[in-house]
């Protein structure tokens, strides 16, 4: 049986205990950042996807989910994605944009931006949000890709969802989240194979 382990740190945002990596075996793998008010658990609706594919990097991976406008070429759920205040094409902390997605038009501002590097794994989350009152939605999306031993790239996406709309997603069966999500990492593989060539 291989050792499971989790690393708790105090979260740099907002001073609150998190995991901030897991060990598994004598692999250690990075965690999503939560800001406060969406802690998986402590949210109105929590996803979460994760591939760990061999012959690609986190330098594969990366263009094509940090260049929002991509993302329609190879996930079908994302469209109309636009910029403001001349932002873009590639995400950056505190850019504003816009796209469409699970029948939401979405506005968002990313939070987090690190490009992957050899010893840190990439990470894009933005907060996003659509509608009003009773009908609003508040999300914060996260994203980590990171290089794993033997050729191997984990990509980890999870989303935190908070309001009424987010209440009903949590009891749809099949889970159009889980579903949707998994779509956009398997578009996002063949997309990256694809490119490599």
């Amino acid at each position: 049986m291989e050792l499971i382990c989790l690393i708790i740190a105090r979260c740099p945002f907002r001073g609150k205990r998190q995991p901030i990596h897991i060990i598994e075996g004598d692999i250690m793998m990075n965690a999503i950042h939560w800001p406060e008010g969406f802690l998986p658990g402590f949210s109105d609706n929590f996803a979460s996807n994760e591939v760990i594919v061999a012959g690609l990097n986190a330098a594969d991976i990366w263009p094509l989910l940090a260049e929002a406008p991509r993302w329609p070429d190879y996930y079908a759920n994302s469209a109309n994605i636009r910029f403001y205040d001349g932002g873009g094409p590639e995400l950056a902390s505190g850019t504003r944009f816009y796209f469409e997605t699970f029948g939401f038009p979405v506005e968002a501002e990313v939070v987090e931006y690190v490009a992957p590097s050899d010893n840190a794994p990439g990470r894009v989350a933005w907060h996003g949000w659509a509608g009003e009152g009773d009908s609003r939605l508040d999300v914060h999306h996260a994203w980590l890709v990171e290089n794993l031993p033997g050729g191997r790239v984990r990509i980890l996406t999870q989303e935190t969802q908070n309001g009424a709309p987010a209440k009903a997603l949590a009891t749809t069966k099949p889970n159009p989240m889980i579903n949707g999500h998994q779509d956009w990492l398997d578009g996002l593989i063949v997309a990256a194979r694809s490119t490599k060539g």
